[in-house]
């Protein structure tokens, strides 16, 4: 019998690992045999993301702190993932942020700050995991976390910021893959739509938000805990062998309209 998602010996950089969606797709995952290096900015939660990892899925799992907008730092992590694996098989790059304010009030380090995370931070991940250990190897997974508001606009809460950063990480993607897939390399992203997370919880369950639910998103909720993984296992696995280039909304239909 095979098993199509099967990851077992592989390893995975995930970013933005210290909470949420990233913690998700890495125990997903790790779930399937891979070897975490989970990578974030907050120390003390990395380490309890791997701890917990370690014990629930009998893989290994390495935190390592990482400012994803310092190349050096960048650079450093990646060769100390490789120094303790010896492989990197498959990238997430899932760290990002935020800002929220009408764009007529968004400030210049605003709009620069969520490209230089978002976009360029992704774009310094990838050519680090690919230069170092992808394109040597000749093969790589790397996923990149996008958002269906980098596919379309909203009128819900003003983020020009977000969607610009994440517009460019969608061409980014098919940039990537159409340079890198001599390689062995496929490069794809997920474009989330709302979903669950500590975060997110308050403002989704909001009266303003719950109504525009059921207005905008086809199957009227958001989407729940776990309903990200397959489409992460998918593009990690060999079972997405052929595929590349392909930008994946997983948003319950919102950019079908």
């Amino acid at each position: 019998m095979k098993s199509y998602f099967d990851l077992k010996g592989q390893v995975a950089v995930v970013t933005g690992c210290s909470t949420g969606l990233g913690v998700q797709m890495a125990k997903a995952l790790a779930n399937q045999g891979c070897n975490i290096v989970a990578i974030a900015r907050r120390q003390e939660m990395l380490d309890k993301v791997a701890a917990e990892i370690k014990a629930e899925y009998g893989v290994d799992a390495l935190a390592l702190r990482c400012d994803i907008t310092d190349t050096e730092m960048v650079n450093e992590t990646v060769r100390k993932a490789l120094e303790h694996f010896g492989r990197i098989d498959i990238l997430i790059n899932n760290a990002g942020t935020g800002a929220v304010a009408p764009a007529e009030d968004i400030t210049d380090e605003q709009f620069e700050s969520e490209l230089n995370i978002d976009l360029l931070g992704s774009f310094k991940v990838a050519r680090a995991v690919a230069k170092f250990a992808m394109i040597p190897a000749k093969y790589g997974r790397i996923i990149n976390i996008a958002s269906m508001y980098g596919l379309v606009g909203n009128k819900i809460a003003g983020s020009s910021p977000y969607h610009a950063a994440k517009g460019g990480v969608v061409n980014l993607t098919r940039a990537l893959a159409a340079e890198w897939g001599k390689y062995g390399i496929t490069v794809n992203s997920i474009c989330p739509g709302y979903f669950y997370t500590d975060l997110t919880r308050d403002t989704l369950n909001s009266d303003f938000f719950q109504q525009n639910a059921r207005t905008m998103i086809p199957l009227e909720r958001y989407g729940e805990e776990g309903e990200l993984d397959s489409a992460a296992l998918f593009l990690a696995s060999s079972a997405s062998s052929y595929v590349t280039g392909v930008n994946l909304p997983v948003d319950g239909g919102y950019t079908c309209m």
